[in-house]
């Protein structure tokens, strides 16, 4: 059975990285963008990996420009934006495509592993699922991931257990992930 721990991403830095470094751990993978509506959830997500970190959690970020081009910076452009303006220590790789033909592999396997449900309820969800789909509208069946911010909680054993889409709460997020720590 395939897990996470059977693929290789790129640092910032272009160096490949195995995510077998990461195994034993509880992990929150994320695709991120600067200029989106949902960025303001590197607050939550630093302080949640402040926390949680000693515990077995590691954040990966995974900046990507699929969505509106809200991330058209470079790795340290980006890189810079965070760490100054949220305060991010948790690890950050280079920029991927997590749609189309061109898509990561470790996002189509993530989001195959989960794939999108909705939105939620209520007129935000609605408006939010019509504007994803105009944006995805191009990767057909290779959209994998609806919007920036998008979350997928991986086990200890490399397992996705989760996925969180950005208008989830992210107080459901960090309770998803204590009780998976507690495990």
């Amino acid at each position: 059975m395939k897990t996470v721990y059977d693929f290789t991403v790129k640092d910032r830095q272009g160096q490949e990285v195995s995510l077998k470094d990461y195994e034993g751990k509880v992990l929150l993978i994320v695709n991120t963008a600067t200029g989106c509506g949902f960025t303001p959830h590197y607050e939550p997500l630093e302080a949640m990996y402040k926390e949680l970190k000693e515990k077995g959690l590691e954040i990966l970020d995974f900046p990507c420009n699929q969505f509106a081009n809200q991330a058209p910076g470079s790795e340290e452009e980006i890189h810079q934006f965070c760490t100054l303006k949220y305060g991010t220590d948790f690890p950050q790789f280079a920029k991927i495509d997590v749609n189309g033909d061109n898509a990561d592999p470790l996002f189509a396997f993530l989001a195959t592993e989960k794939p999108f449900t909705g939105f939620g309820k209520g007129l935000k969800n609605a408006a939010m699922n019509k504007f994803a789909d105009l944006n995805n509208r191009k990767f057909g069946d290779k959209a994998y991931v609806k919007w920036n911010f998008t979350k997928f909680l991986v086990d200890r054993e490399g397992k996705v257990i989760a996925r969180f889409e950005p208008t989830m709460d992210m107080k459901e997020v960090k309770a998803a992930v204590v009780s998976l720590l507690k495990q």
